[in-house]
């Protein structure tokens, strides 16, 4: 009895993440958003207060999150990837279609969340970008320890003024050895989360601190590194991404408006 042909995507597409369409999705909603909240553009900030309102629900479950700008973005990707040929759902059988629905709803989860954090994270600050490439949450959170050691103080209200984490950094080429233990411990605690509910509420309670501190992050890669960590088998890998990251020094780098030039990890401790 022969194997049957497996058709193209119906195994390996199915559970491999589609990271590109996390990603783009994110940045498409987040760049578009954070150009005319900075602007003060009238629909934009009041996108960004609906995306704000929506962090820590799940996507789809509250009325009020449809048609929002995150899964509206996620929808139009889907609908170019089916035009060009590349939807591979009418071959499916009923099993590996509930997995493609399974990864669908992994990819609604991560964008939604992704963004949402944005929009708590960009809220009265329209002086610096929250959202930069290169910034990931390894790399923010270690900057945040960082900060809570210097004398400085970190401004306690959004409003307040604040020298930018890049500017900060660029000015500087020698590494804080010492790092807050308090904030040392609120990342530990992200990366000990099991499940989403979970890891969403202590971002965002991580996010909350880095705002406050103008600390930015790309919320690119977090889409992307929230897609790969809700399969249980995938966590190990977004864990060590973000230990690597928290761990890594980091060239001089200058940051361009929202496009940013993403850093160059300057060394690796062994």
């Amino acid at each position: 009895m022969s194997t049957p042909k497996q058709l193209p995507g119906a195994r390996g597409d199915v559970e491999k993440p589609d990271r590109s369409l996390v990603r783009e999705a994110a940045l498409r909603t987040v760049n578009r958003l954070q150009r005319g909240y900075r602007s003060d553009v009238p629909a934009a900030v009041a996108a960004v207060a609906r995306l704000r309102r929506e962090a820590g629900h799940e996507p789809h479950t509250s009325p009020a999150s449809w048609g929002l700008d995150d899964l509206e973005a996620l929808t139009q990707l889907r609908e170019e990837r089916e035009q060009e040929g590349n939807d591979i759902t009418r071959y499916l059988v009923a099993q590996a279609q509930r997995q493609h629905e399974q990864r669908e709803e992994r990819e609604d989860q991560a964008v939604h969340l992704a963004v949402t954090l944005w929009a708590l994270h960009q809220q009265s600050v329209r002086d610096e970008p929250m959202h930069a490439p290169g910034w990931s949450l390894g790399r923010a959170a270690r900057r945040l320890a960082q900060e809570n050691t210097e004398t400085s103080p970190t401004p306690a209200h959004p409003d307040d003024e604040a020298p930018s984490a890049v500017a900060r950094e660029s000015g500087q080429r020698a590494v804080v050895e010492s790092v807050s233990a308090t904030v040392r411990k609120r990342f530990v605690r992200i990366g000990t989360s099991t499940d989403v509910d979970t890891l969403g509420r202590r971002l965002r309670e991580m996010v909350l601190l880095l705002r406050n501190a103008r600390i930015p992050l790309d919320y690119g890669l977090l889409a992307d590194q929230l897609y790969r960590w809700q399969p249980e088998a995938g966590q190990a890998e977004v864990r060590r991404s973000w230990g690597r990251d928290f761990h890594r020094t980091y060239r001089n780098t200058v940051l361009d408006g929202e496009e940013g030039t993403p850093p160059s990890p300057e060394h690796t401790p062994t």
